[in-house]
């Protein structure tokens, strides 16, 4: 199985941006984290981060016929972009949507999120363990393409 993992805007600021609601670890700390549990599991995993929202289409596009599953962690795009969207319902690839704080517990705008229509399930508020059991679901789907 490959797992793609996409994060969106301001993930690559883990660490630095807002550690009380987003925690201590960088985002080095987390992908050698999503590599580590990858690698226990057998599962082929590559990282894709961008804060462009073109760039996030482009990298579910590209995920075409190369991989059996993504995990999304769209930041803000999660509340905005229809086009992320489109592109996940696009290609077909079981998608789950990670979220690191419990946007369910925040400001009523973080609430909506459009890309949530095309994924298998969400994970939000478990920190970046979030990204490990978004793995796991994928791992328990069989990652088939829908």
């Amino acid at each position: 199985m490959r797992i793609l993992v996409i994060n969106g805007p301001n993930l690559n600021l883990l660490g630095i941006r807002e550690p009380a609601v987003y925690g201590q670890e960088s985002y080095a700390d987390l992908c050698a984290k999503i590599t580590a549990y990858a690698r226990e599991k057998d599962v082929g995993i590559s990282f894709f981060q961008s804060n462009h929202e073109g760039a996030l289409v482009d990298a579910i596009q590209s995920a075409y016929g190369s991989f059996d599953g993504i995990v999304i962690n769209p930041g803000a795009y999660t509340h905005t972009s229809i086009a992320l969207l489109d592109a996940v319902k696009a290609v077909g690839i079981p998608t789950v949507e990670v979220h690191i704080s419990d946007v369910n517990a925040r400001e009523a705008f973080r609430k909506t999120s459009f890309v949530r229509a095309a994924c298998i399930g969400t994970i939000a508020g478990h920190g970046t363990d979030g990204y490990l059991e978004a793995i796991e679901l994928l791992m328990r789907m069989g990652g088939a393409h829908a």
